[in-house]
């Protein structure tokens, strides 16, 4: 009869720890699927970001070759550069 009690005793703390233990892997599993979709919106964020930029860079460059060529002033120049930087 204590062998039987000893043995549902061992059971019920081994099946609570196994319990245990499936919980945390459970919440390591869905960490590092959040983990992984905040890197996921960073990358995309950034690219976008690097988008507008190089939209920038490419506008400015087309500003100053028309400067270069006269076909702006200096005063167009200035507020289109500070429209596009502002």
């Amino acid at each position: 009869m204590l062998a039987n009690i000893i043995y549902l005793t061992v059971f019920i703390i081994l099946a609570f720890v196994l319990s245990i233990a499936v919980k945390a892997i459970t919440r390591g599993v869905e960490a590092k699927q959040i983990l992984k979709e905040e890197n996921i919106k960073n990358f995309n964020k950034d690219k976008d970001e690097i988008s507008e930029n190089s939209e920038i860079v490419s506008q400015l460059k087309e500003l100053t070759e028309l400067h270069s060529k006269g076909l702006i002033n200096d005063d167009e120049f200035r507020k289109a550069k500070e429209k596009l930087l502002g």
